[in-house]
C-alpha cells in the first residue's frame, strides 16, 4: 500500500467514526423529540433532576446531522476520489475550524469588558431564579442539576432565592444552599454560607483550564489534520 493508498484508508476509518458517531447523536436526538415519556424515563432512572432536560433534542439533530455529512462525504470523497466530496468536506472541516479560532479571538478581545459580561449574566440568571424557580419545572430542574453538581447555591448565594416562587411557597431555601439535612430555613442558609454557582464555576475553569486548553488544541489539530490530507487527495486526483 502506498502513501496515498493509506491517506485514503486513513481519511476512511477517521471519517467513519465521526458518521457513526453523527449517526448516534442524530438517533438520540430523534428519540427524544419523537419518544420524549421514554427518554424522560430514562432519564429518571439516572438523575430525577434531568427528566426535566428534553429541550437537548434539537442540538442533538443538527450536531448529528453535521457529523454525519462530514462523515459521509470524507469516507465517500476519499474511496470514491470524488474531487467535489473532499473539497466539500474541507470547507466543511475549514468552516468548523474558523468559527472556533472567531470564538477564541472574541473571547480574548472582549476580556477586559469580562466584568460587564458577568454582571449581565447575572442578572438573567438571579431574574430566571427569583421568578422562575419552583413555578417552572424545567429550569427548576436545571439549576437543581447545576447546584447538586457543583455543590453551589444560586448564583451569588442564597440570598438570590429569596423572593423566588419556591421560598414563597415553602418558606424554606432549596436544600444545596444548607450543610446539613434538615430544611434548610434562612439561619441554615447564611450558617452554612455555601458558594454561589458563579464562583464554582470559576474555580472549575480554573482547576481545569490546562485539560479544557489541551481538549481544544486537540481537536483544532485533528481539523487541521483533516484539511491537509484531503487537500493532499484533492491534488493527487487532481495531478492523475
Amino acid at each position: 500500500m502506498g502513501c496515498f493508498g493509506f491517506l485514503k484508508m486513513l481519511m476512511f476509518v477517521f471519517n467513519g467514526v465521526i458518521f457513526l458517531a453523527g449517526a448516534g447523536v442524530l438517533g438520540v436526538g430523534i428519540w427524544v423529540k419523537v419518544d420524549g415519556a421514554s427518554f424522560t424515563k430514562l432519564l429518571d432512572s439516572v438523575s430525577p433532576d434531568l427528566s426535566q432536560v428534553v429541550n437537548v433534542g434539537y442540538l442533538c439533530i443538527a450536531v448529528g446531522l453535521v457529523l454525519l455529512v462530514m462523515g459521509f462525504l470524507g469516507c465517500c470523497g476519499a474511496m470514491k476520489e470524488s474531487k467535489c466530496m473532499l473539497l466539500l468536506f474541507f470547507i466543511i472541516v475549514l468552516l468548523v475550524f474558523v468559527a472556533q479560532v472567531a470564538g477564541a479571538v472574541v473571547v480574548l478581545a472582549f476580556s477586559s469588558l469580562a466584568d460587564i459580561i458577568v454582571a449581565q449574566v447575572g442578572n438573567v440568571a438571579k431574574d430566571s431564579l427569583e421568578k422562575d424557580y419552583g413555578k417552572q419545572a424545567d429550569i427548576t430542574a436545571v439549576w437543581n442539576t447545576t447546584m447538586k453538581q457543583l455543590k453551589c447555591c444560586g448564583f451569588n448565594n442564597y440570598t438570590d432565592f429569596t423572593s423566588s416562587p419556591f421560598r414563597n411557597y415553602t418558606g424554606n431555601y432549596p436544600e444545596q444552599c444548607c450543610k446539613s439535612m434538615a430544611n434548610c430555613t434562612l439561619s441554615e442558609a447564611e450558617k452554612s454560607k455555601i458558594d454561589g454557582c458563579y464562583k464554582a464555576i470559576l474555580d472549575f475553569l480554573k482547576d481545569n483550564g490546562k485539560i479544557l486548553g489541551a481538549v481544544a488544541l486537540g481537536i483544532a489539530g485533528l481539523e487541521i489534520a483533516a484539511m491537509v490530507v484531503s487537500m493532499v487527495l484533492y491534488c493527487h486526483i487532481d495531478s492523475k
